[in-house]
């Protein structure tokens, strides 16, 4: 059942934002329960000593197009991020974003915060081609096509750790 009805069409498809080619680090346009989610990490980071910003949230396609144009990716398509279920969260070291720190610490974070870290995909024992240190999404790497198809978008009670659908 699809529920892209819900956050995707009512908030980010109407956004003016929706095609642009900045970068936007825009907590609203998280979908509420990832927005959460991120809010508790930064917290539980800043706990731990570590001073974490929200880098990067929603990306259109223009922008990921611009970036893959760039060689600043490998991925010509824009995934997660398009939909409000994905952030970058970068350190910041002396005022200033850094990607030099060892983001191992956000594995468990986002875990314990219902989401999954680009570190691992939520499989620690995998080798994964495509790593992505300071990312967190919320959906399985598995339901990504349903998403990506608008067939499937999360409620508030899925869980992407879980072997069923919420």
């Amino acid at each position: 059942m699809s529920n892209l009805g819900n956050f995707y069409q009512d908030v980010i498809s109407i956004d003016p934002r929706f095609t642009s080619v900045d970068r936007i680090n825009d907590p609203m346009l998280l979908e509420p329960v990832t927005q959460s989610a991120v809010r508790n990490i930064i917290a539980s980071a800043a706990q731990q000593g570590i001073n974490l910003i929200v880098f990067e949230t929603y990306r259109s396609q223009n922008r990921q197009a611009a970036l893959f144009a760039q060689g600043a990716t490998t991925l010509q398509t824009v995934g997660v991020h398009h939909y409000g279920l994905a952030a970058d969260l970068v350190c910041l070291v002396s005022g200033e974003p850094s990607w030099r720190p060892s983001y191992a610490f956000l594995g468990p974070l986002a875990e314990a915060n219902g989401l999954v870290w680009g570190g691992n995909w939520a499989e620690p024992n995998v080798l994964h081609s495509f790593v992505d240190m300071d990312h967190v999404q919320r959906i399985a790497v598995d339901m990504q096509p349903q998403l990506f198809a608008g067939t499937f978008y999360p409620d508030n009670g899925y869980n992407p750790f879980s072997p069923t659908l919420a």
